[in-house]
């Protein structure tokens, strides 16, 4: 048994579970799972980062749904709070997309995005 998120840090649609489950399915190399991240740059300020990953780091934030399993960086634990993830496809592009509670503002491009942090869940005003 994996170990499991104290609560669910995000939560995957049936198209983004499938789309991780073909990325692991056709790797070359043995892979557990996508790890997900965000990192400064864009014209917004940062963006999401994803990287196929054999085994995750010690740290991690484990979530496990659908089949499949996503590694969320610690560092990006409090801008990933409530974040479902999607695959979709259209006319022009198809890729993961992002529903971020979190999310201040998108550049127009959408390939970059200003976060803020959430609260804690059960984090409680100092009297």
């Amino acid at each position: 048994m994996g170990v499991r998120s104290r609560f669910a840090v995000m939560s995957l649609t049936e198209a983004a579970a499938g789309r991780i489950r073909e990325i692991v399915e056709d790797a070359d190399e043995p892979v557990a799972g996508l790890r997900i991240g965000i990192k400064k740059g864009g014209c917004a300020g940062m963006e999401y980062t994803m990287q196929k990953v054999a085994a995750p780091e010690a740290k991690d934030e484990r979530i496990e749904e659908k089949g499949v399993s996503v590694f969320v960086d610690p560092s990006a634990v409090l801008f990933l709070l409530g974040t479902v993830m999607d695959f979709e496809t259209t006319k022009l592009r198809s890729g993961f997309v992002f529903r971020n509670p979190n999310e201040v503002s998108a550049c127009g491009c959408g390939e970059s995005v200003m976060l803020k942090p959430a609260e804690m869940p059960g984090a409680s005003a100092a009297s």
